[in-house]
C-alpha cells in the first residue's frame, strides 16, 4: 500500500526503511508519543535533499495485520511525521507499507505477498509510480530483509546500519554494499564516492 505526494521529476531515490534507520525502534510504534527520530536524521535527509534525491520510506508495518495498531493510526503516524520533516524542509515522495503477515490475527491481512520486505514489491510499485532509476538509487535499512529486498528490486547501492539486528557481521556484508553506523554518515560517503570517481 502507499501514501504518496506529488510526484517528482527525478529519477535517483534514496529509499529507507523506517523503525531503528530514522527512528528508535520501541517495537510496533503506533503514536507520537513512541516516535524519537535518531539523531541526525533529519540533518541527513535534508542534506539527501539537497544533493538531489527523492526521498521514499519502504517500511513493514505488520503491527497492522497481527492487531496491534489500526491502520488509520498508522496513516495518522505517518502524516504527523511527513508533517513534521515538511516543516524542516524534507519531503517525502511517497511513503509505501506492508501490513500484513503470514500469520496476521486479522484474516483478510494474513498471507504471504510480494510486498512484505525480503520481498520488492514496494519498491517495484514506487518504481513505476515514481519513475525511478533503480540502478542509481540507494537502500538505507537496519535488517538485513531491507538489504535482500533492495537487491531483488535492482537497488545499485544497498546501506546497512549497524544495529541489534545484526547477528553476523561478516555474512551481513555480503548483501550490503556499505556499512555504516548511523544514518548520519551518509551524505559524507556518497559524497566521498562520487569524488573518488
Amino acid at each position: 500500500m502507499r501514501l504518496e505526494n506529488n510526484e517528482s521529476k527525478s529519477s535517483t531515490s534514496y529509499f529507507f526503511d523506517r523503525d531503528g534507520t530514522i527512528n528508535i525502534d520501541h517495537g510496533y510504534i503506533s503514536g507520537t508519543e513512541h516516535f524519537e527520530f535518531i539523531d541526525g536524521a533529519i540533518e541527513a535527509m535534508h542534506e539527501l535533499i539537497t544533493m538531489g534525491f527523492i526521498l521514499v520510506l519502504i517500511t513493514n508495518q505488520s503491527g497492522i495485520g497481527r492487531g496491534i495498531f489500526s491502520q488509520d493510526q498508522f496513516i495518522q503516524l505517518t502524516r504527523w511525521m511527513s508533517s513534521f520533516l515538511e516543516r524542516n524542509h524534507i519531503h517525502l515522495a511517497g511513503v509505501y507499507f506492508c501490513p500484513h503477515h503470514p500469520h496476521a490475527l486479522i484474516k483478510q491481512l494474513r498471507k504471504s505477498c510480494d510486498c512484505r520486505k525480503p520481498k520488492p514489491g514496494m519498491f517495484f510499485a514506487a518504481q513505476k509510480k515514481l519513475h525511478i532509476n533503480m540502478l542509481h538509487s540507494y537502500m538505507v535499512g537496519d535488517k538485513i530483509e531491507d538489504m535482500q529486498a533492495a537487491k531483488s528490486a535492482g537497488v545499485g547501492t544497498k546501506v546497512l546500519l549497524r544495529s541489534t539486528n545484526l547477528i553476523n557481521i561478516t555474512k551481513d556484508k555480503m548483501i550490503a554494499d556499505w556499512i555504516l553506523n548511523g544514518l548520519r554518515d551518509l551524505p559524507s560517503r556518497i559524497k566521498q564516492t562520487k569524488k573518488s570517481i
